[in-house]
C-alpha cells in the first residue's frame, strides 16, 4: 500500500476569519469539516460575490476565539453510528440550532454570544470603511471555494526557508494539515486530480491548488501583517499554497491517520 502521508492535525473555524480550534477527531461530511465556518459577518462594503467581512479588512478578527457552547454535541452527528449501520450507509442528521450556539472570546477577554450586538460593534471598531455588519448562519460551511482545504507541513517549512524566518502553519488556515512521506515542499501539488482515502473511510478528491490572499500574511497570535509572505508565494509559487478537496465519502478522521491514493 502506497502511503503518501499522515494527518498531522485537524482544524475548524466556527466563525469565518476568526481563530480556529484544533480537533482530536472530526467528522468530514460532504459540506466539509463538521461545524466549520457556519457563521460569518456579511458586510455592506463587500462585493456581492464575496459578501463577508474577513481579516483582510479587520485584522483583529483573527484574535477572536469562538467556541461552540455545547461542544460535546459538535464533535460529530449524534446518530452517526446508527446511520452508518444502515446499508449502504446513510447520511446522518446534522446538529440542531440549539447545538450551534457559539460564544466568542474577544481580544480583551470578554465572552459574548455570537448574536450579541456588542460583538458586532467590537468587530467593526477601527475599520476605515463604513461596514454595516449582519450575522449570517448557514447549515453548510461558508468556505471560500471547496469544502475541505489541505496543507502540508513541508510547504510551511519550505516557505520558512525561502523567507529566512519560521512560519506558523496556522497562517494558512487549513482544515487538514498533513505530513508528506515525500518530505517535499509543495508536494501536495502532485495530489491534484487524484483521490485520497484518509483513515479507514473518508475519501476526498483533490480538485485544485489553493489561491492565496492577504490572510496568510497575518500572524495568528497578533494579527500583524507580513506582506513579504504573499509576495514570495505570488512570485515563486503562482500565488498558490496548499490544495482544495471535495468529499466523496463521509466519515471520521483523526491525527495520525494514513493518507493513501486510490487513483490518479
Amino acid at each position: 500500500m502506497n502511503i503518501v502521508g499522515h494527518v498531522d492535525s485537524l482544524w475548524r473555524y466556527p466563525v469565518k476569519s476568526m481563530c480556529g480550534e484544533e480537533l482530536k477527531e472530526s467528522f468530514v461530511g460532504f459540506s466539509g469539516i463538521y461545524g466549520d465556518r457556519l457563521y460569518a459577518f456579511r458586510s455592506s462594503a463587500a462585493p456581492k460575490g464575496f459578501p463577508y467581512l474577513t481579516g483582510r479588512e479587520q485584522q483583529e478578527l483573527l484574535l477572536y476565539r469562538p467556541r461552540y457552547r455545547h461542544a460535546e454535541n459538535m464533535a460529530k452527528p449524534t446518530n452517526l453510528a446508527e446511520a452508518e449501520a444502515i446499508a449502504p450507509g446513510l447520511t446522518p442528521v446534522y446538529a440542531s440550532p440549539a447545538d450551534l450556539e457559539v460564544d466568542v472570546e474577544t481580544p480583551s477577554g470578554e465572552s459574548l454570544p455570537i448574536g450579541d450586538p456588542r460583538l458586532i460593534s467590537k468587530v467593526r471598531d477601527g475599520i476605515r470603511e463604513v461596514h454595516e455588519l449582519t450575522l449570517l448562519r448557514s447549515d453548510r460551511a461558508m468556505t471560500d471555494c471547496r469544502p475541505v482545504s489541505l496543507f502540508s507541513l513541508q510547504t510551511a517549512r519550505k516557505l520558512s526557508e525561502e523567507l529566512g524566518s519560521e512560519l506558523d502553519k496556522r497562517r494558512f488556515r487549513a482544515n487538514i494539515y498533513i505530513e508528506l512521506a515525500s518530505e517535499k515542499g509543495f508536494g501536495e501539488n502532485e495530489l491534484v486530480g487524484g483521490t485520497l482515502r484518509i483513515g479507514t473511510k473518508v475519501v476526498i478528491r483533490v480538485t485544485d491548488r489553493d489561491p492565496r490572499c492577504k490572510m496568510i500574511t497575518l500572524d495568528p497570535d497578533t494579527g500583524q501583517a507580513n506582506p513579504e509572505i504573499m509576495r514570495r508565494v505570488a512570485r515563486d509559487h503562482d500565488g498558490k499554497a496548499g490544495v482544495y478537496g471535495a468529499v466523496l465519502v463521509e466519515g471520521i478522521i483523526r491525527p495520525g491517520d494514513e493518507i493513501t491514493p486510490l487513483n490518479k
